[in-house]
């Protein structure tokens, strides 16, 4: 560059040998000549040799050197610029030797303007600038009209506008020369650009170029547009590279027009490198000697220190935001963010207006906006990520929109305004075809590695640029493929950054911890060789943000609420691992007696207190869903009986965490220390501090439900004070003001009840406690009636009671809960057997011959009982000569079977081998019940309670006299009468004993009837039916006891239909095998076809799910699910029921045909039992649809993290059509990926426009164990399904339903007959 820059010095005219008068006299003679065929195309030039047109420009050049007080400098620029047209535009007002040799009068006219561009003063006056500016828009237009421009032309126009940009910007620039700079750089880039397509540059003058770039370094401008067409060409390279399919790297149109369109392909490649390293490693930039450096031609600029502190660290962040930008383009990260923001200037006092390209991406980090920002794009800006997939880098990071322009309010009062309005958005992932980590840390790791690794002994001034290239990294390295391997020298260095920027102990940089820990969310689930070896840093870093309530020493642009929701997120994934690898150490030196268990305690800490410092929804949502899994993880290994604990951790001591006490060290970790302190955590802050809160309140409530399902052994009384604080929740809801109730306080209040009714069914015994009973049984009342009668002055009967209720969802949801209370908990399961009128008569279905037997009544509106009355036959023994009686009961709660005897006979005549005989039920219709179902053992018979004896006497039991106190004569004679007939007895009884001989005692024979007997009488009596009130209709309202008539046509029908509404919430969900590279439905649907397609731990999961359920080749589904080696028939369909819930888990398959929406559960009926009290499985009902449906679930398995955005979702809900399908926006898709730790890597895809949305106890970015894994997808499709029916109008519970359909019936089949007519039919026999 020396050679280059020494042959272009000034050119010295012949005019300058003499006075400096004569000089400028002959100039402004000579140029005022010239100046009168401007113009004028048509004017015939004075000059027509060559040696006129040499001796005219060396006055001309003369002339450019004037002072800028008169017309001479602005007419010779005015003749060189028209002169300069001759290269793509021939006219004869140019001399005709020029004309002739265009090329080489180019030449020397361009080194004779560069005298212009010399400084004058301290100042640039707005002539002078006006004048560089023509000079400048004249070498650009003939950079782009001319075609005949040869090599020597091209070198020469770029060694000018390198050197007048080296005079320029090797200095601070003068005052006004701002504007200069950027056009003169920016027609230097342009019209390299046009020589790179028409002409490609030596290589001695790109080396020339980057050497004077690197003196340019110290200029803002220089960093700016070096940026603008590195990502314009980067832009064209990657279309150019990957093809169409590879995401847009989206550039403003006024970048992307730098690039020639001309540019070829072979050529792009090279330009694009050779720009991208026009600077040299940018970590130079903190040595100010090395900057503006050019070998000897320049000494450096000046050493004023507070010229380096103010624009060096802003410019090596604008460096390292260009380099960072380039990343994410080539990962595929270019979602553009469109929310505006401002915010403080970094390490300035001032506040300014910001353009959203004014900020680090990692970080959201402002810097000096210049006027030439108005020139540069918007591109490459996207949100942090906060997913599992890695993080995106951001201009803002949910910074509050309203924030002022002109000030900045205080620190805390932007963070909370910013955690209210936080929303959960899932960010793009990188796409499938990026670049690998090697070749991305090939082309920018020395640039990256060496910024990441400056010295902590630079100022805090820096440390912005440090962030984004420690930001930058993350996000390289967490993209990385599933694959991939990755060089060790690369991770070595990688995490010897991490370990440098996040050692706590030592003062790490706020900021840089902030960048870390924004881009590595998911970290810990990419399978990188190695990186559990940072479990300690991390976690360490982990306490110090997640603990920290405020986090007031992080710079205010740094987002909390996104920088805790990031520190969640490498939780979740770090939770597993202690309990994965137990007692494994570490083989770092320094942490070599640290182990994973040990860590476990302080993972705990920080999850507990990071709930109690939380005031984000989605933040706390995170955090919920991870205590699930955490609790039933440890429940799963200690009840395997592993043992988790080191042996130098001691003793555990069994201690109770109160709620709302911030702890620094859990000493207990077991499951059922972990267990009591999230439930009374979250019951704790159920009922104070998310009381208001809906969305945290559902979640939490949803946790509170899983944690009564893992299996634990703590105190009935743990477990009481949990239902206790779900009531009082209940309590509080529905006793605030009209004003505040709504359809969301209503559906919490729904969802408190749901809570409840998970506890009442997974914990029976506590309803033996008469205090919690009584409890419940207030919050029935008040769900149904609006109020408890207990706290009224007066105690009132329900008869008595006016109903009220917060709503009609409410008191359905109490219904269920007293359902639940009475006919579910501690009764599944139960015997069953889908057993109707023909499976007790053994026919083969229900029909209207089998129901002619059977008599039907209506009990208060809601219950049908049909009646079996057996024949009587006094020929066998007592035992079956017995009227019996066989009732089946169908109401809201399910459908239930019974069979009475009436014995005429004490109880202790009755052996056990004298059973009622059991109804043979159809093997079609359910499994054989146990063979002590039914029977309660060890009851004793009692006329009075026991405790009668230890009651004290009161007035009141003084208030009925004595038999001898009240009787006459005649009443005393009969009385003696009886005594002795007793005392006779007495001695009759003792004779025997006395005389030590045994007397047989023989029990009482029941008396045979001597008729037949009419048993639905007999038991319709005993319940106090049949009575004059019963039977009558009283002010509208139906009697108490109706008779239904049978013979109508449809009955059997509508029967049928009933029996087929499900008694539980019935839901389903489809399960996928993604292969690696799979893109076609068609590769997906035969998976489930061949043994090698699917892998061992994908069975596993599927017989996590649930029991494969038997598919008879009648039913209707059989042919849906033909055998395969892989998944047979039988598991194509698994079925996983519990006393509330039945989950149908289908693997759909190719060979069958149908697409998975075309082959699923009705939603109204159940797809195999339809009571988990009193039904058993049976064939399931299926229905063919169309449609998606609302509550439809997909969970996929894919081999290969990267092919979830390209699972062919549109082609699997329509195979026949290649438009978008509508209700793909219903799907809620939960993706599991394999992770070579033996863990699992969760992604969540679904419509996340309700409020209601963040469903636990899975979240984008879960990782999960293979224990846990079944039970965690089964209660999140639990969770999901609910809460859809909870935000739907269309989605009555189950019992309801059932209601309405039997009211439906009553009033269709109703018998309207007399009660002369009603009691003779009873007498007589179907």
């Amino acid at each position: 560059m020396d050679q280059s820059l020494s042959s272009w010095r000034p050119h010295a005219s012949v005019l300058s040998c003499f006075p400096p008068s004569v000089g400028r006299d002959v100039a402004v003679a000579v140029v005022k000549s010239l100046a009168v065929g401007l113009g004028n195309p048509n004017t015939q030039s004075l000059l027509r040799t060559d040696g006129q047109v040499k001796w005219t420009m060396e006055v001309l050049c003369f002339g450019l050197t004037l002072p800028l007080d008169g017309d001479t400098v602005r007419l010779c620029v005015d003749v060189y610029t028209d002169w300069l047209k001759t290269l793509f535009s021939q006219r004869d007002s140019i001399p005709p030797p020029i004309r002739k040799e265009p090329d080489l009068y180019a030449q020397k006219i361009l080194r004779h303007l560069y005298s212009l561009f010399l400084p004058r003063s301290d100042q640039v006056s707005p002539l002078h600038l006006s004048l560089c500016q023509q000079v400048l828009c004249a070498v650009q237009s003939m950079a782009r009209d001319s075609v005949v421009m040869s090599r020597d032309t091209w070198e020469t126009l770029l060694h000018f506008l390198l050197r007048i940009n080296h005079l320029i910007l090797v200095l601070p620039l003068a005052s006004g020369a701002s504007d200069l700079s950027h056009l003169s750089l920016s027609v230097l880039l342009e019209v390299w650009l046009l020589s790179a397509a028409r002409c490609f540059p030596s290589r001695s003058l790109w080396q020339t170029c980057r050497q004077m770039f690197n003196s340019w370094r110290h200029q803002p401008i220089a960093v700016e547009t070096w940026s603008r067409v590195t990502a314009a060409l980067t832009s064209r390279l990657l279309s150019l590279t990957y093809g169409p399919l590879f995401p847009p790297f989206k550039v403003p149109d006024e970048d992307a027009a730098l690039v020639p369109t001309d540019l070829d392909d072979e050529r792009i490649p090279l330009t694009w490198f050779r720009f991208l390293h026009m600077f040299s490693n940018p970590v130079e930039l903190c040595r100010p000697p090395l900057i503006g450096r050019s070998g000897n031609a320049h000494p450096p600029p000046p050493q004023d220190e507070a010229f380096w502190d103010s624009q060096l660290p802003n410019i090596f962040l604008k460096v390292m935001s260009g380099v960072s930008r380039l990343v994410d383009a080539f990962l595929g990260l270019t979602e553009n963010t469109k929310e505006p923001t401002e915010d403080l200037l970094l390490n300035t006092g001032l506040t300014s207006k910001l353009h959203p390209r004014d900020r680090l991406p990692s970080l959201g980090i402002a810097v000096t906006r210049s006027p030439f920002k108005d020139r540069l794009p918007a591109y490459g800006m996207s949100r942090p990520r906060s997913g599992s997939a890695p993080p995106t880098p951001v201009t803002l990071l949910s910074m509050p929109s309203g924030s002022t322009l002109t000030s900045s309010p205080p620190v805390l009062n932007r963070r909370q305004k910013a955690a209210n309005i936080s929303k959960w958005r899932c960010p793009p992932s990188p796409s499938p075809l990026r670049s690998d980590v090697d070749s991305l840390l090939h082309l920018f790791g020395r640039w990256l590695f060496d910024a990441a690794l400056m010295g902590s002994s630079q100022a805090d001034s820096w440390s912005s640029g440090r962030a984004e290239a420690c930001g930058t990294l993350c996000r390289i390295f967490t993209c990385k493929k599933t694959s991939e391997d990755i060089l060790p020298v690369y991770l070595s260095r990688f995490y010897l950054i991490l370990r440098q920027t996040l050692q706590i102990s030592e003062g790490a940089c706020p900021l840089i911890l902030a960048s870390v820990l924004l881009n590595s969310s998911c970290l810990f689930c990419c399978d990188l060789t190695g990186v559990n070896l940072l479990l300690p840093t991390f976690t360490a870093a982990l306490e110090d943000v997640l603990l920290d309530r405020d986090l007031l020493r992080f710079p205010a642009a740094v987002n909390p609420v996104e920088l805790r929701r990031s520190s969640i997120l490498i939780l979740l994934s770090l939770l597993p691992l202690p309990l994965q690898f137990g007692s494994v150490q570490s083989e770092l030196p320094s942490d070599r007696h640290v182990s994973f268990l040990s860590l476990k305690p302080r993972l705990l800490s920080i999850l507990i207190g990071g709930l109690q410092t939380e005031n984000d929804v989605a933040n706390t949502h995170l955090i919920l869903a991870a205590m699930l899994n955490l609790v039933q993880d440890s429940a799963v290994i200690e009840a395997a009986g592993r043992n988790q604990k080191e042996p130098d951790l001691g003793p555990v001591r069994d201690r109770r965490a109160t709620a709302g006490t911030r702890q620094t060290t859990v000493q207990a970790d077991s499951a059922v220390v972990m267990w009591v302190q999230f439930v009374r955590l979250l019951t704790q802050r159920l009922t104070s501090q998310w009381r208001n809160d809906s969305a945290v309140c559902l979640s939490a409530l949803e946790v509170l439900g899983g944690l009564a399902k893992v299996e634990v052994s703590v105190e009935e009384s743990e477990k009481r004070r949990a239902v206790s604080s779900v009531c009082s929740y209940i309590v509080f809801q529905c006793s605030r003001p009209p004003p505040l109730h709504s359809r969301d306080l209503h559906s919490i209040i729904t969802a408190a009840f749901h809570c409840l009714n998970v506890w009442i069914t997974q914990h029976p015994d506590m309803l033996n406690h008469q205090d919690c009973l009584v409890e419940v049984l207030e919050i029935v009342e008040l769900g149904i009636s609006g109020s408890i009668s207990r706290q009224e002055e007066k105690v009132r009967c329900k008869e008595e009671k006016e109903l009220n209720p917060a709503s009609l969802r409410v008191k359905e949801a109490a219904e269920a809960t007293l359902s639940c209370v009475m006919q579910v908990s501690g009764a599944f399961p139960l015997l069953g057997g889908l057993l109707n009128e023909d499976a007790l008569i053994g026919g083969p279905g229900l029909s209207d011959s089998s129901v002619k037997r059977f008599r039907y009544f209506v009990v208060d509106g809601s219950v049908i009982l049909a009646m079996l009355e057996k024949p009587q036959n006094t020929d066998l023994s007592d035992q079956a000569s017995c009227p019996s009686l066989t009732v089946l009961i169908r109401g809201p709660s399910g459908r239930h079977s019974w069979t009475l005897q009436l014995h005429l006979q004490p109880r202790e005549g009755r052996g056990q081998s004298q059973q009622s005989p059991e109804p043979k039920v159809p093997e079609h219709h359910g499994a054989a019940a146990p063979e002590d179902a039914g029977i309660q053992c060890n009851i004793k018979h009692q006329e009075f309670p026991e405790y009668l004896d230890r009651v004290p006497p009161v007035k009141a039991d003084l208030s009925l006299p004595g038999l001898r106190e009240t009787a006459n004569k005649e009443v005393q004679r009969r009385l003696d009468q009886v005594r002795a007939v007793l005392k006779r007895q007495r001695q009759v009884e003792a004779q025997p004993q006395m005389s030590g001989t045994s007397v047989a005692m023989t029990t009482c024979r029941s008396v045979v009837s001597g008729g037949p007997v009419q048993t639905a009488r007999l038991f319709l009596s005993h319940l106090g039916l049949l009575t004059p009130d019963t039977l009558k209709d009283s002010g509208g309202v139906p009697a108490q006891l109706l008779s239904l008539d049978s013979s109508l046509p449809g009955f059997s029908e509508d029967l049928r239909h009933l029996d087929q509404l499900a008694s539980r919430n019935c839901d389903s969900a489809s399960v996928f095998y993604l292969r690696a590279g799979q893109r076609t439905a068609a590769e997906v649907l035969s998976n489930a076809d061949s043994s090698s397609s699917v892998s061992s731990h994908f069975l596993d999961f599927l017989s996590s799910l649930g029991c494969p359920v038997a598919v008879s080749r009648t039913s209707p589904v059989s042919a849906d699910f033909p055998e395969s080696p892989a998944v047979p028939a039988e598991r194509r369909v698994l079925m996983y029921t519990d006393a509330l819930t039945e989950i149908t888990f289908i693997v759909p398959s190719l060979s069958h045909g149908h697409s998975p929406q075309e082959v699923e559960p009705n939603e109204d009926s159940s797809p195999l039992s339809t009571s988990p009290v009193a039904d058993g499985p049976s064939s399931p009902h299926w229905k063919a649809s169309s449609s998606c449906s609302q509550s439809k679930i997909w969970i996929v398995w894919v081999e290969r993290f990267e092919d979830i955005d390209s699972f062919p979702l549109n082609e699997l809900l329509s195979p026949t059509r290649t438009e978008t399908s509508p209700c793909a926006v219903n799907i809620q898709l939960i993706f599991i990926h394999p992770l070579k730790t033996g863990l699992f890597r969760i992604r969540l895809y679904g419509n996340k426009t309700s409020k209601f949305s963040l469903v636990v106890p899975l979240v984008s970015g879960s990782v999960v164990s293979k224990r846990t894994l079944g039970f965690l997808v089964r209660e999140t499709v639990i969770n999901c399904c609910y809460r859809r029916r909870l935000d739907s109008d269309s989605a009555p519970p189950p019992h309801v339903r059932r209601k309405h359909m039997i009211s439906d019936i009553i009033q269709r089949y109703r018998s309207h007959c007399s009660e002369p007519t009603f009691y003779t039919a009873l007498f007589q026999d179907v």
